[in-house]
């Protein structure tokens, strides 16, 4: 079993190797987390309803509410399948590619062009269909009652860094042995994420700035140290073997 204080110590050690770089790339991940932008304008709908009402001034303004109201809500319902669409077939890709940083960033100065490595050697649709599946199931459980879904979330965790390691591993493969990795471990992965509480306060206080700065680069760079924990974990017990993790090739270095 790992040691959280030594993780942490290793996390710290690689983003301190290549501190703006790691800042960047947990930057970016966080903006294609939560994109934002903008709708049509209601006026026209607006215009239409103050034209054809025959009421009075009360009625008027009214029916303009009422339309206002509508086209929030159908704007905020199109939004939201704008942002899922995005999170499925393009920031999921990205998570890949980022992991990927962090994971070569624990050894040495990892560059900034692996945060696509999600789009590259063709396995792009299986990628999308492997990581959307793995946000449904987590949907799903969550559904049942919250802890069901956090249990799942964190099983789930290293698929991203297995897809990472090994392109061509099949789906099924990625989710099992994810689950294996994680065996466990999940409420040591749970107090290793509330460790950084006291950071993630701070950050608040900051208006974010600690958080971009220095907490979730730091968190991330932690969580590459678990993955390779985890991963020569099951490697030594022959529950994974090195074809199906082969570690990384200096591509891009």
């Amino acid at each position: 079993m790992w040691d959280r204080k030594e993780l942490k110590e290793r996390g710290k050690k690689s983003l301190h190797r290549n501190y703006w770089m790691t800042v960047l790339v947990t930057f970016i991940l966080s903006i294609l987390t939560g994109t934002a932008g903008s709708g049509r304008s209601a006026g026209d709908a607006v215009s239409d309803v103050l034209t054809e009402s025959e009421g009075s001034i009360t009625d008027v303004i009214g029916a303009v509410g009422t339309t206002i109201f509508a086209i929030g809500i159908l704007f905020l319902v199109i939004w939201t399948i704008v942002l899922l669409i995005v999170r499925i077939f393009v920031s999921n890709l990205f998570e890949i590619g980022c992991m990927r940083f962090y994971e070569e960033n624990t050894e040495r100065k990892a560059a900034f062009g692996l945060i696509v490595e999600g789009f590259r050697h063709g396995q792009y649709g299986k990628n999308v269909l492997t990581l959307f599946l793995r946000d449904l199931y987590i949907f799903l459980w969550t559904l049942l009652l919250i802890i069901p879904g956090i249990i799942k979330a964190y099983q789930y965790s290293m698929i991203p860094y297995i897809l990472a390691e090994n392109p061509n591993i099949s789906r099924e493969r990625a989710f099992e042995l994810s689950k294996e990795m994680m065996k466990g471990q999940i409420w040591e992965a749970i107090v290793l994420d509330l460790s950084y509480i006291g950071w993630g306060i701070l950050g608040a206080i900051t208006l974010n700035i600690v958080n971009i700065l220095y907490t979730s680069p730091y968190r991330q760079s932690a969580w590459a140290e678990l993955y390779k924990v985890n991963r020569q974990t099951v490697l030594d017990q022959g529950e994974a073997s090195y074809q199906e993790l082969p570690g990384f090739t200096l591509e891009y270095n």
